[in-house]
This record gives C-alpha cells, structure tokens and sequence, in this order.
C-alpha cells in the first residue's frame, strides 16, 4: 500500500477530530480514534519538517553567479 500523502493524512486527521469532538463514539472506540490521530499527526509533522528541509532559496550573487541556499526559517 502507497504512503499516504500529507493531505490524505490532514484529512483523515480532521475528520478523527471531528468524530471525538460529536461524542457519539463509546470510550474504547474514542481512545482507538485518538491513537490513530496520534500516530497520523506526528506522521503530517515529519511530512512538514521534511518538507521544510528540502525548501531552497537560490540566491543572485553581485557577480551574477546563482548559488542555492538553506532555507532558515526566522
């Protein structure tokens, strides 16, 4: 099975939300759904970092070359 894109996983975050929030699941069912949030967000969290790492700024020097940078988030 393909890895889940980070919008498929957002989606299927909110919608775990959703459900626990309504209160109409019993408590075994409401503690699996959380886990399952759990486990997707730190899923979405590295798809971001990883995301982030690979951001690059190409920068025009004064002697007209181009050099690529890390992006450095302030």
């Amino acid at each position: 099975m393909a890895e889940k894109t980070f919008e498929e996983s957002l989606s299927e975050l909110e919608k775990i939300a959703t459900d626990i929030e309504r209160g109409d699941l019993g408590l075994e069912q409401a503690i699996v759904e959380f886990e399952k949030g759990i486990k997707l967000s730190k899923e979405c969290s590295e798809k971001l970092d990883n995301a982030e790492k690979r951001i690059n700024l190409l920068v025009k020097q004064e002697n007209g070359n181009i050099t690529e940078e890390t992006f450095e988030q302030e």
